[in-house]
């Protein structure tokens, strides 16, 4: 077993502990703590709670206004965010399932939450009120809660086995995985006791809570790919290699993978290989590395990727095995990452970009894997999905990357039945290949960095393409992914067509605008968007992908997939085929650019509010 952080640190010989200083101070990384890890220092992780439940008792205004910046970063440990401004007393929440695990009672559960709960002041002209969000890396949100609310919530989802705790924050984020993990037909090897295990003693940790910023963990063990390994802070890939005369099976791994900030990194190889029974300990090795010597103090350059850039993967392998794991560190393995074809940019036949449709598991089961557009779920279809996977499944779900829902162990005697409910109508496994491939963050709605509105407008944009952009049959996958801001929550970085919010000025007035990228995936060979056009603003994209996409299936070669046109073109002339043009299309909020306290509410908001969303008086100044 790897040794604690106790251990560690009154164990080691003083010279070693002078040596990391040394390297610290080199690097600048001197421990001079911003305003951050001052308020982390005070109170962090698990103790937060109490907090919580202290300041909910009391109501919203027991919260000191000079205080609420520090709380609202201690909260989002137990996924806990305040909403932007303008929407004062309002609160999102977000859970942590590790893989995307699920069962009917807990997603029905969470359906229950949002009808009763997550209801706003004024209903999204879209989605309507009480709906829930899937997210990017496998698990929940929910919005416009009140924080007088959150213990009767916890206890509705707790009762059921979910948790919100380290969802958020500096901490070890949700981990991502398979989702069809000891399930899938053609697994390599069953990386979900791994995620088990890691979910189970590490995150569960409450001396690892206070990282030097989010950290992202994922484990593959499938051929596609699908936990992207490549853009998480450390990732498990299947490997295979020969240990005294037998081939085992194990995983490779890679450190240093990110995005955002327009800084993207795919993650490196550390040249080394872990059979399933010490996976565990490498990982926890290199979190323990990372929160003992990543950067406290320079928030824009702390994340795990520039701790990979200034250490090197050498130094860090050296290091993992001087004094995180007490056993030989094995070099890297034969890997697959040749076969991965998740979000990979692959022709069909190479094998599954994602996990939508009908698919046979290895038992002979199938599993559904459901399209919902943008990762917006109501609260009633909420409810009907955990009814599905109950009358038609073992009850098992799961969450994907790509915001979308499976339903697991349906025998083929169910799969028509399921195949024909209502529900399937709207969140088809045979859905266009627009609706398909979207996805995008949160947005303007909430999110105090996004510049423009995603989840509407995407939603606007996929109807007028489906009614005005024909592509080939053999074409089954457009990636378009869409981020309010280069924080890129959306992942637009890795998306055939990737979009980030900006704002522009049109005719005199200031508008939401959008940078487009094209050429991005992830795979064999995992490739970040060419930024073809700036600022265009978002009322003239749609007329842009319809000069792009006609020219794409005008000139393609017979077979060839977006990623590959995009990389046998050339920038020079998709800057020139992705023209900006007003059509026929309405953008839902073109002229707010951030400016109101709603992206679709006109005049003053009533936040903050009491617990029963009544409007809290204000004191005049006469």
């Amino acid at each position: 077993m790897a040794q604690s952080l106790c251990d560690i640190q009154t164990n080691e010989p003083d010279n070693r502990k002078s040596s990391d200083n040394d390297r610290a101070r080199q690097l600048g990384w001197d421990r001079v703590t911003n305003k951050k890890e001052t308020w982390k220092e005070g109170m962090y992780g698990d103790e937060v709670r109490e907090k919580i439940l202290e300041f909910a008792e009391s109501g919203w205004e027991s919260i000191p206004e000079d205080e609420r910046d520090m709380w609202f970063s201690r909260f989002k440990f137990w996924g806990v965010f305040h909403q932007r401004s303008g929407q004062e007393s309002y609160f999102m929440l977000r859970l942590a399932n590790a893989n995307g695990l699920l069962t009917a009672e807990q997603l029905r559960a969470v359906g229950e939450v949002a009808a009763e709960y997550a209801r706003g002041p004024v209903s999204n002209p879209e989605f309507g009120d009480a709906w829930i969000d899937l997210t990017t890396r496998q698990s929940i949100q929910l919005h416009w809660l009140k924080l007088e609310d959150i213990p009767a919530i916890w206890e509705k989802l707790e009762g059921v086995g979910l948790s919100s705790r380290s969802s958020g924050g500096d901490t070890m984020r949700n981990i991502s995985g398979c989702p069809v993990a000891g399930r899938d037909k053609h697994e390599f090897v069953d990386a979900q006791p791994v995620l088990d295990e890691i979910t189970a003693k590490l995150r569960a940790d409450d001396d690892l809570a206070n990282m030097p910023r989010k950290f992202n963990i994922s484990v593959t063990g499938c051929r596609e790919g699908c936990a992207q390994d490549s853009i998480n802070g450390i990732g498990l890939e299947p490997a295979e290699k020969a240990i005294d005369g037998e081939d085992v099976r194990g995983f490779n791994v890679r450190v240093g993978g990110g995005l955002g900030g327009r800084e993207p990194r795919r993650a490196r190889s550390l040249d080394v290989y872990v059979t399933p029974e010490n996976a565990y300990d490498v990982v926890r090795g290199f979190v323990e590395l990372y929160h003992e010597h990543g950067d406290r103090e320079n928030r824009q350059k702390n994340r795990s990727r520039f701790f990979v850039d200034d250490w090197g993967t050498e130094e860090i392998r050296d290091r993992l095995g001087e004094s995180y794991v007490d056993f030989d560190l094995r070099r890297a393995g034969e890997d697959l990452r040749d076969e991965y074809t998740y979000n990979a940019g692959k022709a069909p036949s190479a094998g599954k970009h994602d996990h939508v449709g009908v698919h046979e598991q290895a038992d002979g089961d199938y599993y559904v894997g459901l399209t919902v557009p943008i990762g917006r779920l109501t609260a009633a279809e909420t409810v009907q999905l955990a009814d599905l996977a109950a009358t038609h499944g073992s009850g098992e779900m799961r969450l994907t990357r790509r915001q979308n829902p499976l339903i697991l162990d349906v025998p083929e005697s169910e799969l028509d039945d399921l195949l024909d409910a209502d529900l399937l109508d709207t969140h088809s496994p045979e859905p266009s290949v627009f609706t398909r491939g979207a996805m995008a963050c949160t947005g303007t709605e909430f999110c105090s960095l996004a510049l423009t509105e995603t989840k509407a407008r995407t939603a606007a944009m996929l109807r007028w393409l489906r009614a005005n952009v024909d592509l080939p049959d053999d074409v089954e996958q457009i990636k378009i992914h869409y981020s309010g801001c280069t924080a890129d929550c959306g992942q637009a970085m890795t998306a055939d067509i990737g979009f980030q919010g900006m704002r522009a000025r049109k005719d005199g007035e200031m508008v939401e605008a959008i940078d487009v990228g094209v050429g991005g995936g992830i795979g064999p060979e995992p490739s970040f968007v060419e930024w073809i056009r700036q600022r265009v603003p978002a009322d003239e994209v749609p007329g842009l992908l319809r000069n792009l996409l006609n020219a794409f299936a005008a000139g393609r070669e017979e077979g060839q997939t977006f990623r590959e046109w995009v990389e046998a073109t050339g920038e020079e002339a998709l800057v020139e085929l992705a023209e900006p043009e007003e059509t026929d299309y309405e953008d839902p909020c073109l002229t707010d650019a951030k400016r109101s306290w709603y992206p679709f509410a006109d005049g003053e908001g009533p936040a903050p509010t009491d617990a029963d969303g009544t409007p809290m008086a204000t004191e005049s100044d006469d």
